[in-house]
C-alpha cells in the first residue's frame, strides 16, 4: 500500500466517524454561541466572539489530538498496520499519512469558527497569518496524537487524551488571561505551546506584526519540531514491537 493509499484510508476513517464531526465541528462552533450569549447580556472582554474565537480553535485543536491517537491505537490492536508493515513506507511516510488526513479537518475548524466569530460582531486582521499559525500549531497536536496513538492502547488512549483536553483547557488561556490568573496556571501554562498559540494567534488577528509575536511563534516551532521528531521515534518502536 503506498503513501497515498493509506492517507486516503485514513481520511475515510476519520471523515465517516460522526463523533470526529460533532466534536470537530459542532461543539466550537455552539461555544462560540453560548459565550456570544452570555456576552450580550455581560459586556465583559472574555465573553466577547473577539476574544475567544482563537481560543476556542486552540482548544478544539486538542480533539485532533485524540482522534490522530484513537486512530493509530486501532490499527496497532488490529492486523492491519502488520499488513502495512510488509510494505517499503518509511516510518516517516507512516507518521504522514496519518497525519495529512487531520490538516483539512483543522482548516475547516479555523475557518468555521473565524466565519461564526465574524457573524457574532469579531473584527479579524491578519487571518491568513492566523490560519497558518493554526495549522502550524495542529501538526503539534496530531503530531502528540501520533506519540500516544504509538505508545497506548485505546483504553489508555482515551483516558490520557482526556486528561490532556482538561489540561489544555485550564492551561491555553483559552477561556481567560492566565496572567491576570497568575501563579501556576501562569507559569505551567507558559511553559507549554497551548498559551503561546492563543497569544499568537489573538495578536495576529488584532493586527500584531510577526516580531510582536515572534517569542511565542518560536517556542511553538520547537515545541512541533520536537513532537514530529518524537512521533517518528515512537512509531519506529511500535514497529518494532508488532
Amino acid at each position: 500500500m503506498k503513501f497515498y493509499a493509506l492517507a486516503d484510508r485514513n481520511f475515510k476513517e476519520i471523515y465517516r466517524d460522526p463523533v470526529t464531526l460533532l466534536l470537530g465541528l459542532v461543539m466550537p462552533v455552539t461555544l462560540l454561541i453560548l459565550f456570544s450569549s452570555i456576552y450580550k447580556n455581560v459586556r465583559l472582554e472574555m465573553f466577547s466572539p473577539q476574544y475567544l474565537t482563537p481560543g476556542i480553535i486552540i482548544f478544539c485543536f486538542a480533539f485532533l489530538l485524540m482522534f490522530s491517537a484513537i486512530l493509530l491505537a486501532k490499527d496497532r490492536q488490529s492486523a492491519f498496520l502488520i499488513r502495512l508493515f510488509t510494505t517499503p513506507l518509511k516510518p516517516s511516510g507512516f507518521i504522514l499519512a496519518y497525519i495529512i488526513p487531520f490538516i483539512p479537518l483543522a482548516l475547516c475548524q479555523a475557518i468555521i469558527c473565524l466565519v461564526v466569530g465574524f457573524i457574532l460582531g469579531a473584527t479579524f486582521v491578519n487571518i491568513i497569518g492566523a490560519i497558518l499559525l493554526f495549522l502550524f500549531f495542529a501538526l503539534s497536536c496530531i503530531s502528540l496524537g501520533i506519540i500516544l496513538g504509538s505508545l497506548f492502547s485505546v483504553n489508555q488512549v482515551s483516558g490520557i487524551g482526556s486528561v490532556l483536553i482538561t489540561v489544555i483547557s485550564l492551561f491555553s488561556g483559552a477561556w481567560m488571561d492566565l496572567r491576570m490568573i497568575g501563579g501556576v496556571f501562569n507559569t505551567i501554562g507558559y511553559a507549554l505551546p497551548f498559551a503561546h498559540a492563543v497569544d499568537a494567534s489573538k495578536g495576529l488577528m488584532s493586527g500584531s506584526g510577526f516580531w510582536d509575536i515572534s517569542v511565542s511563534f518560536y517556542i511553538i516551532t520547537v515545541y512541533t519540531v520536537i513532537l514530529f521528531l518524537f512521533a517518528i521515534v515512537s512509531f519506529r518502536r511500535a514497529m518494532k514491537r508488532i
